[in-house]
């Protein structure tokens, strides 16, 4: 009997091996030639998921058995978010075009049809509406418990108007006895009435006219915070997307926000009155529900270029120090001083106007930290609106202060990316820190050839400290920037300036018949003697200085006087205690030229840092500038009888030439200098 079940199973495993081989390779040929092809279908046209992307026919949802039309998504049909196709002017004069201006600044080709509808992500230029709002409470954090006290739902309420999306700012950060939520639905259905009005109104007060189109939500806005009067929320339900027009879907709201503080919302978005908590100077902050409507997209700048007789120019703002408050004045005789904040970006408006710069560099510390910029986005929110709303370019680095309060610097820098004019980049994610990139500014010439690099470098924060009873991080020791066996940030530098080619010193601009009289030089652009092939002159800027900016400068050989150009030892050295050598190893080893028969001269002539803020010397070592700011912002510390002021590079003869000097509050221009070109000191540099 033994033997026979023995047999008996033996068979059995010898068939099953077989069969199962087979049966798993029939599945495979299944997937690959059936079920991984696209097949005709609702599929095709509506991307099935949990909700269509496309049009679809009403459901009984409404109560009504009509149809909508049929249509196409506004980015499937070439049409922008306005409805309208973009299409170049008719009376484009192509031949006189300049090469910069050929895209528009705010077009992305990215698909919008593609965002996420079931997560919040208001950086995302959504273009479809909103269909249901509420407010929850819940006595742990959804950062803890994930949306456990989301509104109820079903799924059949999830297919027709959308998953509940929650906005991931608690109304009750700063009081309240719970933690405060607004959720929202958001549908492409095109039978959906969507949302177009928000209002606060008080208990007993309802929106006038009132109709049935008008909701209100069932919690208050204040629900949890003691002694604070009822406020309710209020929504409007319009048109369906499919009966709507392009100016109503430009008009309908596609997304909501918080704004704490008292300062401007982020970029498109607007302010729901009155503020959800009043502001008590000191006490608590303001909180306001933002919302945007249709789509704004964010104005993209232009690539980097001289102008046409060869200038460009840098106006460098170090270490602002925002708070999510409107700022408290430090270490200044104006009287009185009140929002420190507003007041330095008043002053940084002043600066822009008067010098009309090509780029801002944003030298870090933006944010102050320090227990004050726990919201992040509030204060990034408004750091560069003076910049921004006049349509310069701009770039930043991070400060040690940055990431002390809130988000770190990797969401960030995605915010900063999202701003009007933003130039700044992540970078390679396989190096220290978050920034670390290049920018390259090019010839107004239909050559656009590079004639400027700039470096921007993240310099980090702490490399240690510890954690007080308190929960506060409090730091013994500043961060550098770092090198390794392998590869780090100053390898990587290394490696970005060996791949820029060099090009013919100085640069002479196309003069081809066709452009006149336009490259023509000016009077004092005196034609070159003598010429090279070189690297582009560069500047790096980063935000805490190197050690060599503490160090004995190099002689000027014309005077035999020191090349320290400004005010120094206000204060002690900013300096980390340790380095990887990016002096020696990164800015001494990236030469301009790597022909034997040149010069070693650095190829970054100007490292411009922040970080000291009543230290503003430019001091040249081994033929390399190290610069500082000086500090620009009432809300950052400074010295009584030490003006604010902002460092000014103006780089001429088309890159060739560097200038250098300072404005201060008072618009007094400090210690203007030449670094580098013509009537510079020489170099002391060696052939090699």
């Amino acid at each position: 009997m033994a033997r026979s079940c023995t047999a008996i199973f033996r068979f059995l495993r010898s068939i099953a091996e077989p069969t199962l081989a087979v049966v798993c390779f029939s599945a495979l040929l299944t997937f690959i030639f059936i079920l991984y092809q696209p097949t005709p279908g609702p599929g095709i046209s509506q991307r099935v998921g949990w909700q269509s992307w496309d049009s679809i026919s009403p459901s009984s949802y409404l109560g009504n058995g009509t149809s909508a039309q049929d249509g196409q998504h506004p980015s499937q049909s070439g049409e922008q978010p306005g409805g309208e196709t973009e299409e170049p002017p008719s009376d484009t004069d192509w031949w006189n075009t300049d090469w910069w201006n050929v895209s528009h600044p705010g077009d992305d080709p990215a698909d919008i049809s593609s965002y996420p509808l079931d997560s919040w992500a208001p950086l995302l230029p959504h273009d479809t509406g909103l269909s249901e709002i509420s407010i929850t409470r819940c006595m742990v954090s959804p950062a803890l418990v994930g949306d456990l006290c989301a509104p109820d739902t079903t799924v059949e309420q999830d297919a027709v108007k959308g998953k509940w999306v929650r906005v991931d700012r608690d109304l009750n950060m700063q009081s309240g006895m719970w933690t405060l939520n607004i959720y929202y639905r958001r549908t492409r259905r095109l039978d959906i009435p969507l949302v177009t009005e928000l209002l606060l109104l008080p208990a007993g007060e309802e929106p006038i006219p009132s109709d049935d189109s008008w909701f209100r939500i069932k919690h208050s806005i204040r629900d949890g915070v003691i002694r604070a009067e009822p406020l309710y929320l209020w929504y409007k339900t319009g048109k369906t997307l499919g009966e709507m027009n392009a100016e109503e879907k430009q008009y309908m709201i596609t997304e909501i926000d918080v704004l704490f503080g008292e300062d401007r919302p982020w970029y498109g978005f607007n302010k729901v009155e009155p503020a959800v908590t009043a502001e008590k100077e000191g006490v608590v902050e303001g909180v306001h529900v933002t919302y945007r409507r249709g789509v704004q997209p964010v104005p993209r700048a232009p690539p980097l270029h001289f102008s046409r007789d060869g200038k460009f120019k840098i106006l460098q703002v170090a270490d602002l120090h925002y708070s999510v408050s409107r700022g408290a004045c430090r270490d200044t005789d104006i009287t009185p001083c009140h929002a420190s904040d507003n007041l330095t970006s008043s002053l940084l408006g002043r600066m822009l106007e008067a010098e009309k710069p090509d780029l801002v560099v944003f030298t870090g510390d933006q944010l102050n930290g320090q227990g004050t910029s726990w919201d992040p986005k509030s204060v990034l929110a408004k750091f560069a609106v003076e910049v921004t709303d006049r349509g310069i370019p701009w770039a930043a680095v991070f400060g040690n202060h940055d990431e002390e309060d809130g988000d770190l610097k990797e969401e960030q820098l995605r915010m900063m990316q999202a701003l009007p004019y933003s130039l700044v980049e992540r970078g390679p994610k396989d190096i220290h820190g978050a920034g670390n990139y290049v920018l390259k500014v090019r010839s107004a010439d239909s050559s656009a050839t590079h004639l400027l690099t700039l470096y921007f470098v993240d310099s980090g924060s702490y490399s240690s400290g510890y954690f007080d009873w308190f929960g506060y991080f409090w730091p013994s020791e500043y961060d550098w920037i770092h090198g390794a066996s392998f590869f780090d940030q100053i390898e990587w530098f290394l490696q970005q300036s060996a791949s820029i080619s060099p090009i013919e010193r100085p640069f002479t601009p196309d003069t081809t018949s066709d452009l006149g009289d336009l490259w023509r030089r000016q009077s004092d652009q005196l034609p070159p003697t003598t010429r090279k092939l070189a690297r582009p002159n560069a500047l790096m800027f980063f935000h805490i200085p190197l050690q060599e900016s503490y160090g004995t400068p190099d002689t000027d050989k014309r005077t035999g006087l020191p090349l320290d150009i400004g005010l120094s030892g206000l204060e002690g050295s900013g300096a980390a205690k340790k380095s990887d050598g990016m002096f020696e190893k990164g800015l001494l080893a990236a030469l301009e030229t790597d022909h034997v028969a040149g010069l070693a001269i650095p190829e970054v002539k100007v490292v411009a840092n922040g970080h000291c803020h009543v230290t503003e010397d430019c001091k040249r070592v081994k033929d390399v500038w190290l610069c500082f700011g000086g500090g620009g912002s009432y809300s950052g510390y400074g010295r009584v009888g030490f003006d604010r002021r902002f460092r000014v590079y103006e780089i001429s003869e088309y890159g060739e030439t560097i200038r250098t000097y300072k404005r201060t509050e008072h618009d007094e221009i400090l210690n203007d200098y030449v670094l580098a070109g013509s009537g510079a000191p020489p170099y002391n540099a060696q052939s090699f």
